[in-house]
Order: structure tokens, then sequence, then C-alpha cells
């Protein structure tokens, strides 16, 4: 299998903070989401896989380059990057930035930029400080995709957008990767948008990885009960992750194969199954 990116025992040491020796592959040609609670490690990861931050130890590779090495300034002309904070001039338009990726991106397409720009709705005069969190969004996935990238690295890119607008971006993501050698990792709060568009879930907790696994086998592998007093005394201690108490007897958060044959299983949603995991690691 052929890797976008390649994270090889990476750790970084803040003070009371350890990223701790991080392994992961992404494939080409997916979707991979990022998760976890606030301060878990995602931004750093991130940070280190652009280079922006060094790591304490390990290495990375991405787009088959070393992102320590000089050749990885012209490997970032094949990445699209939206951070949770993006960094434009405040008295700076639509137009101007369109001057400027001219000059900074060999592949820069102004027709396809624009177009992204009127799907948005953006202004093209509107100076970027007045701009609502949700416009510098748009505009930053604009970029991104304009510049005839493989790889797109994004923190949070759907944050502060209403959920019309989050709907158009997941779909653009999807059509994204219909091209084969194209990949996209992000990162995200907002599990629900993973569920439609990833095909691989990596789970941080506390400086560490805790699971990577195919969104689907995620789902084959939890599933939910709804059971009375009796029928959950029945079920094996080892196939019980969470249970909670209702007016209707109990909700079960299970491994399905765990469980034996008989029960009906509801389906559990990405996010059941993050806030669980989660859960487990408390």
């Amino acid at each position: 299998m052929d890797y976008a990116i390649e994270i090889n025992n990476i750790s970084k040491q803040y003070k009371g903070f350890l990223l701790d020796k991080i392994n992961l592959n992404i494939p080409k040609g997916s979707i991979v989401g990022l998760v976890g609670e606030n301060g878990a490690g995602k931004s750093t990861l991130i940070n280190l896989i652009l280079g922006i931050s060094k790591p304490t130890e390990g290495n990375i590779n991405v787009l088959d380059c070393s992102n320590t090495s000089k050749e990885f300034t012209d490997t970032k002309q094949n990445i699209g990057v939206v951070l949770d904070s993006p960094c434009y001039p405040e008295a700076i338009n639509v137009k101007q930035i369109n001057n400027i990726m001219v000059l900074t991106y060999k592949n820069w397409d102004k027709e396809v930029f624009f177009e992204y720009i009127k799907k948005f709705k953006l202004p093209l005069d509107k100076k970027f400080k007045d701009f609502s969190k949700g416009m510098q969004m748009k505009l930053s996935l604009a970029v991104a995709l304009s510049h005839k990238a493989t790889l797109l690295v994004m923190d949070e890119p759907t944050s502060g957008l209403d959920p019309f607008a989050r709907e158009e971006i997941v779909e653009n993501f999807i059509d994204f990767t219909r091209d084969e050698n194209n990949t996209i990792f992000i990162s995200s709060h907002i599990i629900s948008d993973l569920e439609k568009a990833c095909d691989y879930i990596a789970y941080i907790h506390n400086g560490k990885l805790m699971l990577f696994e195919e969104k689907d086998a995620m789902f084959e592998k939890y599933g939910i009960l709804k059971l009375s007093k009796k029928e959950l005394e029945t079920l094996p201690e080892d196939a019980i992750i969470s249970k909670k108490e209702n007016n209707f007897g109990f909700e079960v958060f299970v491994y399905r194969q765990r469980v034996n044959r008989g029960f009906t299983f509801e389906h559990a949603s990405l996010e059941d199954i993050v806030i669980n995991c989660i859960k487990l690691n408390k």
C-alpha cells in the first residue's frame, strides 16, 4: 500500500504534555479523520506533519519526502492546508489573496479559486478582518483546493459553519478523493462530518494514539443493545463497554462479537463509538 503520510515513532515534549511515540500511516486516496478531546495532541500532530514544529524524536515523510529535508519546500506545493485559525493579513480582500497566491503556488488556478469563491458566496472586496469565522474557513478551503494539491491537511475545517455549509464542504472532500491520488487528513470535533466522509478514524488520547481503524470495521465491531434488567444480566461482562439506565431499561454499548446470539443490535454512530472509546480511556 502507498502512503501519503508516514509518521514514524514521533514524540514531542512540551512542559506538562507529551505526544508519545505516534506511529501512523495514511493511505493514499483515503480520507482519515483524527479525533480526541481538547488538549489530546491533535493540533500538535498536524503542526509536526506540516513541519511547523520539530519533533523531540522520530520522523515524518509526506508525499514520499522527509518533512525536514530541503526538498520539502517543493513538496509543500502539493499540500493544501486549512488551520483552525486562518492567517491572512487583516486588511486584504479576496482579489488581493488571489494575487498573492499566484506568486506562491506554481500550479495556482485562478479560475478554480473564483469558482469556489462564488460557490461559497464570499465577497470580493470585503477585508479579511471583517469576515465571520465561517467565511474565513471557506476562504481557507478555497485556497487549499485551488492549487492542484494532492494532499489536504486540515484542522477543524468545518468549525463555525452552519449545517448546510458543512454538508457542501464535506461533499467537496468526497469529490476531491474520487481521484485515487488525492488524500485528506482532517482533525475535527464535528464527528458527524467525519462519519459522512472518512474511510479511517484515528483516535488520540493524552498524547497517545489509541485507535486507528477503518470506519466500516468499527461499525462491525461495536453495537448498541436496548435491554431489560433481566436481559442485561445474561450478557458476558467482557462484552459490555458502557451502559446507562433509562425509563425503558438499559442502553448498552457492546463489542458485537462477544454478545450471545439472539440479540438485535441497533446501529452505533461514529459519535457513539468515539465517546465510548474516550470513556474507556478515562
